[in-house]
């Protein structure tokens, strides 16, 4: 029988394991600087500087390369909500504490150097951005436990999939902008997105070792649930559904290069160490996932008759 353990206890016993990922993190972590990769001689003024404002043809990406740097950046943007779920669930002392403080200064980096770009080059209407910016960060995220997602078991699964799909959304989006300073840029956020999840999932594997039956509990719980750390802000559902329909982010993408990836990782389904209550959860995973690879075909396949529908009608998609 596997046994429970307190929040408490569950940190206790994993603050080593944090150690040493704080140490391998802090070893293999690049310093970078968002100056480096901003080109500032397309700057110029806006009116309040006597200069002139932003205008739509000012911009040199396409739509989809618009909605996705916007959803992404406002999903950094939120940090201030993140590092207050991770700081209460997780613990603001030892390793734990150091961890939280070293995530949150690099995840700070993304949204300085985004933000720096798209105002540079005027990739998107700045005045919008900051309205979208002041809403989201007003909505904050909703609590975990407002989910009943509550405790460390449960919110270290989500980021460690919420690490991975940022990762993959920024990857995406770098390819579509059409623009190699854009791509760079966006390739090196991704390469901290990667390193980030590397630790959560360390130490959801560890969870999973030291208490096997809550921790599928809560990795079954996520992933049933699962939503992007952007839920909320304006416009998610339309840039959203653009996101997927151009594959910066898709059902497809969602469970073969995220949900799979990290499941095979913790041997999720050749375990034998759960009780009755883990492969009751596991179990429910199985089912769950099986229907997900059902839904990502309906969505390619709709997805294909849309876009043939488009190129009928001879809109211009992007590359």
């Amino acid at each position: 029988m596997t046994k429970d353990l307190t929040q408490l206890q569950i940190l206790t016993e994993l603050e080593p394991v944090a150690e040493q990922n704080l140490n391998r993190h802090l070893s293999l972590a690049k310093d970078w600087h968002p100056h480096d990769y901003v080109p500032w001689d397309e700057g110029r003024n806006f009116a309040a500087m006597g200069g002139v404002d932003w205008a739509p043809e000012q911009s040199k990406l396409n739509e989809v390369a618009k909605a996705a740097m916007i959803t992404n950046l406002l999903t950094e943007d939120n940090l201030p909500s993140y590092h207050r779920l991770i700081a209460e669930h997780f613990s603001q002392d030892g390793a734990w504490g150091s961890w939280v403080g070293r995530w949150t200064a690099e995840e700070n980096r993304h949204g300085i150097v985004m933000r720096d770009y798209l105002v540079v080059t005027r990739g998107v209407d700045p005045v919008a951005l900051e309205q979208a910016r002041m809403i989201h960060m007003t909505r904050g995220v909703p609590s975990a436990d407002g989910w009943g997602w509550g405790g460390f078991l449960v919110n270290v699964a989500y980021v460690t999939f919420q690490e991975l799909a940022t990762r993959v959304s920024h990857r995406n989006t770098g390819r579509v902008c059409d623009d190699a300073i854009a791509d760079r840029m966006l390739q090196r956020i991704a390469a901290d997105e990667n390193l980030h999840m590397i630790f959560y999932r360390n130490m959801c594997g560890a969870g999973l070792d030291l208490v096997p039956d809550q921790a599928m509990a809560a990795v079954t719980t996520i992933l049933t649930n699962f939503i992007m750390p952007g839920f909320g802000m304006p416009n998610f559902r339309r840039n959203g559904a653009l996101m997927a329909k151009h594959g910066i982010y898709d059902l497809r993408q969602h469970l073969e290069e995220v949900v799979q990836p990290v499941l095979k990782k913790w041997n999720i389904f050749d375990r034998t160490d759960f009780g009755p209550r883990g492969e009751q959860a596991r179990e429910e995973l199985a089912a769950f996932l099986e229907k997900l690879a059902k839904d990502v075909l309906k969505f390619e396949e709709q997805r294909d008759r849309l876009l043939a529908r488009e190129a009928a009608r001879g809109i211009m998609q992007p590359v």
